[in-house]
């Protein structure tokens, strides 16, 4: 089955103002956050893509733009599935501020109880996201063959999610995860189970190539407590 490359976006502008930025429009990469997604193409020059899926959030559109320059052939298509988690209320606001409302605890340390005032519940986020992934995975299969690669771009709560799933991770362990912003995680899927090839990896990735089978069938700063974070490096 397919390896999938998932993308966390560059860091933005909420993320160094330490806001909680949900579907807020209008959140753009920052200054280094455009130098991240500059360096993209070189960092996945040795791997083959079959295709490319986006969150429709500006800040992932804009993270995918050079390496969707660097390679012609290459259409991002549009996924909602894996946009941001929807936070309702809580969008725009400080995390500071959030800090220190009694739900942020219950984020924290029993996310699949949490559901946002006006907006979704934890479970549902990562529910969309790993119907999404088991979509593609189906499609980039017919499409391509076994052994194809594609990317994602998304935000880091929703990443986090899919490694919790591919690893059997109960989502109340998930805020364990930590991936940078424009980092890049990489996860095999076989008929049997997924397998975590990369996570977080922020360096370089010429040794990431996909495989076609899995191993049985042959016989790692700027966090914050929801939403990604300050992504400060």
């Amino acid at each position: 089955m397919a390896t999938l490359i998932l993308v966390r976006h560059g860091r933005s502008t909420a993320n160094t103002e330490g806001v909680l930025a949900g579907w807020t429009p209008g959140v753009r990469l920052d200054e280094h956050g455009a130098e991240q997604a500059a360096a993209l193409p070189a960092r996945l020059s040795a791997v083959p893509l079959a295709a490319v899926v986006s969150s429709p959030l500006e800040r992932c559109r804009e993270t995918l733009a050079p390496l969707l320059a660097a390679r012609p052939g290459l259409v991002a298509e549009t996924d909602e599935r894996i946009g941001e988690c929807l936070y309702g209320e809580w969008s725009g606001r400080k995390l500071k501020e959030l800090a220190e409302e009694p739900l942020m605890e219950v984020v924290q340390h029993h996310p699949s109880a949490v559901s946002f005032p006006g907006g979704e519940s934890m479970r549902a986020m990562q529910a969309r996201a790993v119907d999404a992934v088991r979509d593609w995975n189906a499609r980039i299969d017919q499409a391509h063959g076994e052994g194809a690669a594609y990317l994602m771009c998304s935000h880091g709560d929703i990443i986090k999610s899919l490694v919790a799933d591919a690893l059997g991770l109960h989502l109340d362990l998930f805020q364990r995860i930590h991936v940078e912003p424009c980092s890049v995680t990489a996860i095999r899927y076989t008929r049997s189970r997924p397998f975590l090839l990369r996570l977080g990896d922020t360096g370089d990735l010429g040794s990431l190539v996909p495989r076609t089978e899995g191993p049985e069938e042959k016989g790692d700063s700027g966090d914050a407590v929801i939403g990604g974070g300050a992504g400060a490096s």
